[in-house]
């Protein structure tokens, strides 16, 4: 019978030793190093997807910060696309340019086709893409539109079949027309005619209450005095409108004229006398115009009807010589020795007199 060995716990020395031992041939297999090798895997396991998650996560953040900047410059109209012609209503709005001169429409092409557009359209998106595919409505930059149209049209090349454009976002009518108006004042002037136009027009479309509100905010920046001349000239808008050939040729001093004409109670005779004959140039229309001012106000006026329809109470004339305007003030004209006065009565300011006094300048001065 085999006798059986008798184990004995290690000793210190000895577990050392295992232990040196055992790392030593864990360090050459594996290359680890010293160390527990699962331990020291795991770590360094933890310690690679620290780092790769903190990449996603900056990631991440930079995309959501892209996406915020990107949605900022729509909400603020500051994005800027390569949009289809096609996609673009051009007649959404009614301009308030009138005409397009065909020498300035050529030297504009033969601009844009030797160096491009240097000027972007601005748009802005429909609530719900039109007919045709129509997705943005045109508020500023009419002429430059057409012109890249025409050239594509001339020219059959592809790099016309788009447009660059500031993307605006949504905006209410009243917003529209006020930011058309304002790209027009700044690059080409308008004429005084075009600017009572488009008073006019914007308030038929609904973006106004009415005129004077037109007046007042589409050009809030203007002084009061040009505010008055535009009313003045959409008084001639609204009566003659249809019958005036060269409507844009009047000068401030002609509209103001025939404004006052219209409101004295001429606009039919005006009417009549344009409709007899058709003009070559500007110059025969207001002899035409001019003739039937120059017979209403050398006409005798019955003083007990004011020359005007009488209005019983409120605003209007109440005889020939006193005027009642809506925002209360009264206007006396008194005769003597030396000519006319003018007496103003009720809430007047500095300001407003002032204004008056370049209304009559303007009136008076030579052409």
């Amino acid at each position: 019978m085999a006798k059986r060995k008798k184990l004995e716990a290690p000793s210190a020395a000895d577990i050392t030793k295992l232990e040196e031992e055992f790392r030593r041939e864990t360090s050459t297999r594996s290359g680890l190093g010293a160390g527990v090798p699962i331990a020291q895997v795991a770590g360094e396991a933890a310690q690679q997807m620290e780092i790769v998650g903190a990449e996603i996560r900056a990631g991440q953040a930079r995309i959501a910060a892209d996406a915020q900047m990107l949605k900022d410059a729509r909400a603020a109209g500051l994005l800027m696309a390569e949009l289809p012609l096609e996609q673009i209503d051009a007649d959404a709005m009614v301009r308030d340019r009138m005409d397009l001169d065909e020498d300035e429409m050529l030297e504009l092409r033969q601009s844009i086709a030797a160096s491009g557009l240097r000027l972007p359209i601005e748009v802005f998106e429909l609530p719900s893409p039109g007919a045709g595919g129509v997705r943005f409505a045109l508020v500023s930059g009419y002429r430059r539109y057409m012109a890249v149209r025409a050239l594509r049209d001339l020219t059959g090349q592809a790099k016309y079949d788009q447009i660059r454009a500031i993307v605006r976002p949504l905006a209410e009518a009243d917003a529209a027309f006020a930011a058309m108006v304002e790209e027009n004042e700044v690059r080409a002037q308008l004429t005084p005619f075009e600017r009572g136009r488009i008073a006019v027009i914007s308030t038929q479309q609904g973006a106004f209450a009415n005129v004077e509100d037109a007046v007042n905010r589409l050009y809030a920046t203007a002084s009061k005095s040009k505010r008055s001349k535009v009313r003045s000239f959409a008084v001639i808008f609204e009566e003659l409108g249809d019958m005036l050939t060269f409507p844009e040729a009047l000068s401030e001093k002609r509209g103001l004229r025939l404004a006052q004409a219209v409101r004295n109670g001429d606009g039919g005779a005006l009417r009549d006398a344009l409709a007899r004959r058709i003009p070559d140039n500007p110059e025969q229309e207001w002899a035409t115009v001019e003739s039937v001012i120059a017979m209403s106000d050398d006409a005798p006026r019955d003083k007990t009807r004011g020359g005007r329809p009488a209005r019983s109470g409120g605003a209007g004339w109440q005889n020939a010589d006193v005027l009642e305007t809506t925002s209360g003030i009264t206007i006396r004209k008194i005769r003597d020795e030396k000519g006319y006065v003018l007496r103003l009565e009720g809430r007047l300011d500095a300001d407003l007199m002032d204004s008056l006094m370049l209304e009559i300048k303007a009136l008076l001065d030579a052409p």
